[in-house]
């Protein structure tokens, strides 16, 4: 695969020296497909930062989180996640139909590892594995052109201390978040958003 590398790279890694050791980086540690290795760094992350852009480059960078394991591995060259419920401005995943290119950066902050992976993304509303997700909108499946570990000696170390009771799963019910219920939001839910008559949700999401 060629290098990702373009003149504003090259500019910088000429300034600081960084030439010969980038291109050693990009030789030796960037590849275009998912390794076993990969694979099960990426299916024991339980969130990922996923960044896009619009069609004129503005660029975001949002959070996802599930249960570990809601990013999959298909192919060594495509994973999937799902896409939940949010606040409804589909800024991420509404950049990919505009533009599909993104990154994906995976961390593990209690023992220090993170990788990217870079690719083109695609939405199918009648994705086939969208019914593998309890409450999926849909699923994003992204078709990988790097994938590379970071250097990890700046990630601070953290400790899970609660994973959220929001994440969607078949064997509970998923409650409602607090801020659907503000006098702002009620009346701009759409007409099947279960904040409007909560019912068992309602306790549950106190």
């Amino acid at each position: 695969m060629g290098s990702g590398f373009h003149d504003g790279s090259r500019l910088l890694q000429d300034q600081f020296d960084t030439r010969a050791l980038a291109d050693r980086i990009d030789g030796l540690l960037v590849g275009d497909s998912i390794s076993e290795g990969d694979r099960a760094f990426i299916e024991d992350r339980d969130m990922f930062f996923l960044a896009t852009a619009d069609s004129e480059g503005r660029p975001t960078c949002s959070y996802k989180g599930g249960e570990a394991g809601f990013v999959r591995v298909l192919d060594p060259q495509t994973v999937v996640f799902p896409n939940y419920d949010g606040n409804g401005m589909y800024l991420s995943t509404g950049n990919v139909l505009s533009n599909p290119h993104v990154g994906m950066l995976f961390i593990d902050f209690e023992q220090g590892h993170r990788m990217r992976l870079e690719g083109t993304a695609t939405i199918d509303l009648n994705d086939p594995l969208r019914a593998d997700y309890p409450e999926a909108q849909f699923v994003v499946r992204v078709r990988t052109r790097s994938v590379y570990p970071n250097c990890p000696r700046y990630i601070h170390r953290y400790e899970l201390v609660q994973r959220s009771r929001f994440v969607p799963s078949s064997d509970r019910v998923t409650p409602v978040p607090d801020w659907k219920r503000s006098d702002w939001a009620v009346d701009a839910l759409p007409a099947n958003d279960p904040a409007r008559d909560p019912g068992e949700r309602d306790v549950l999401g106190r």
